[in-house]
């Protein structure tokens, strides 16, 4: 195939003119958190002097349900002093997602900005996803696919 240097030109300016997208840390590294509406409206903030999970799920998932019990726990378990909990619906779907969490009584926060948390914290698509921040900011862990409650519950002591 022969391209025109024009065309090459143009190619070439196009993508130069697109934004730098920063790749997700490593474990180590300092997490650069977008801005996260959740569900309700409210805005979530992590705050400096605590860790955070973050929770990669979504509504049809059979494991993600599972975890999601677990993961509610340890919210509740965590109160003002443990890590921020925070969980992030693949799905677009705001009924559905309000539904299964009436349904299961999940009390955790929920932010649907998926894309916006999925740059920042990691590329993989594997659900659920667990992620660890400590209380520096920088990534711990990035732990895929459903967890036993014992392990979900000693993310308390790991933040």
């Amino acid at each position: 195939m022969k391209f025109s240097r024009r065309h090459l030109l143009g190619s070439l300016a196009a993508v130069a003119a697109a934004p730098l997208q920063a790749a997700p840390p490593a474990p180590g590294e300092p997490v650069h958190w977008p801005e996260l509406t959740l569900l309700d409206g409210a805005r979530w903030v992590p705050a400096a002097d605590r860790a955070q999970v973050v929770v990669f799920w979504s509504v049809s998932c059979p494991f993600c349900k599972r975890h999601n019990a677990h993961v509610d726990k340890l919210y509740r378990a965590a109160g003002d002093g443990g890590p921020q909990v925070l969980t992030v619906s693949r799905d677009r779907d705001v009924a559905a997602v309000r539904r299964y969490l009436a349904a299961n009584g999940y009390a955790f926060p929920v932010s649907l900005d998926q894309e916006a948390l999925a740059a920042a914290l990691s590329t993989r698509r594997i659900i659920p996803l667990t992620m660890l921040i400590g209380r520096g900011g920088r990534l711990k862990q990035a732990i895929p696919g459903e967890m036993f409650e014992e392990d979900v519950m000693e993310l308390l002591k790991l933040a």
